[in-house]
């Protein structure tokens, strides 16, 4: 069977993984440049995701998911969201806990520190998720387009392996061109929800005692807007519904996250260069 993907979605996808490689940049100048933060928590927050979210997460799926109750929540749509909201939030809210409590400590003399972080761990994912699949997704379409979807297949020789290539073909080969632009729109929205949280995680380490229930709360907000991405994906036929509900809540949590900053925070948006480290 011949598969052709249109070479506009090519394009898109083309923009979509430049779009991964900008974006995390353009947040480091325009806080840097704007908001006069140091450089270090945007570096520290593309780290703690990546140990956090990469690997300690990835592994504990690994034994989870690998079990007989693993099966079971890979069953049951309702259970699988909940599952991966849960251990995001746990592992990435822990993650920027941890961070502000050690190697951040000095930092938290300037509030605007934790947008940067937010902006380095949001920036990291939107690169891993952007520039990742959508260069593979590239290099399997130009490969479509020149005809070598038959030696994909032929060297395959488990059947399961087979239809799923088939199943791959097909999805690039359908998806409408537009379609690959999405994940720079939901890239977009994730990077304010991390933003917004590391706002919260950040007041909850600086405030101590007074302000430790934002910690639990970015865990909920985070196991929240991830269980209900899973779960409306699996029932909304549109994806631009999915998305529409996910910046409603990241509107939510941005607004949260003001309100949290006009409260508790020692420095406001406009002036805070005296409190900057020099790096």
């Amino acid at each position: 069977m011949e598969y052709s993907v249109p070479a506009l979605s090519v394009v898109f996808m083309s923009i979509s993984a430049l779009t991964g490689i900008v974006l995390p940049i353009a947040l480091l100048i325009y806080f840097r440049k704007k908001h006069k933060t140091g450089i270090k928590p945007f570096f520290i927050g593309c780290a703690i995701f990546i140990i956090f979210a990469l690997i300690l997460e990835q592994l504990f799926h690994v034994l989870i998911l690998n079990s007989d109750v693993g099966k079971t929540i890979q069953g049951n749509i309702w259970l699988f969201g909940i599952y991966a909201g849960v251990m995001a939030g746990l592992f990435e809210e822990t993650g920027r806990f941890l961070a502000f409590k050690t190697v951040l400590k000095k930092d938290l003399i300037n509030d605007k520190n934790a947008l940067m972080y937010g902006a380095g761990h949001g920036g990291i994912e939107a690169f891993f998720i952007l520039v990742f699949s959508m260069v593979s997704n590239i290099i399997l379409s130009i490969m479509l387009n020149s005809g070598a979807a038959e030696q994909l297949i032929a060297g395959t020789t488990d059947e399961a392996q087979k239809q799923s290539l088939h199943k791959t073909f097909e999805l690039l080969s359908s998806t409408p061109s537009g379609d690959f632009l999405m994940s720079i729109v939901e890239r977009i929205a994730a990077v304010a929800i991390h933003i917004s949280l590391s706002v919260l995680v950040w007041f909850a380490v600086k405030n101590k005692g007074k302000c430790f229930w934002l910690y639990p709360l970015a865990i909920f907000l985070h196991t929240l807007v991830n269980a209900v991405a899973v779960i409306l994906a699996e029932y909304v036929p549109s994806m631009w519904i999915v998305l529409f509900v996910l910046y409603l809540m990241t509107a939510c949590f941005v607004v949260v996250a003001v309100q949290l900053w006009k409260k508790y925070s020692t420095n406001n948006f406009e002036d805070s260069v005296d409190m900057v480290e020099t790096e």
